[in-house]
């Protein structure tokens, strides 16, 4: 059963914008640190920006001021918005759900691709 489920990524222009979406549990969204990484090719995946049941956010300092990490409880979501999108930001992104308890990852999205050039 896949519990968090991504859409939005795509191919977008330098300067561009593009938001992704994570579809996921009441429950999940809950009781979880909720969250996005990336990972480019040949590289370990990163945190991008996270953000706790309380609206808490932190982000990586390469995407501070650029990305926006956000969360509807009401319809069980998760959005990371993304800005001023760079070459260097093209990654396959994933979204997670972190154990508050453990710092675990317990789940993980799909993932989808975000391809930024012109």
């Amino acid at each position: 059963q896949v519990q968090l489920v991504e859409s939005g990524g795509g191919l977008v222009q330098p300067g561009g914008s593009l938001r992704l979406s994570c579809a996921t549990s009441r429950s999940i969204l809950s009781s979880n640190v909720m969250g996005w990484y990336r990972q480019a090719p040949g590289k370990e995946r990163e945190l991008v920006a996270a953000i706790t049941s309380g609206g808490s956010t932190n982000y990586a300092d390469s995407v501070k001021g650029r990305f926006t990490i956000s969360r509807d409880n009401a319809k069980n979501m998760v959005y990371l918005e993304m800005n001023s999108l760079k070459p260097e930001d093209t990654a396959v992104y994933y979204c997670s759900a972190q154990n508050r308890f453990t710092g675990r990852v317990d789940y993980w999205g799909q993932g989808t691709q975000v391809t930024v050039s012109s």
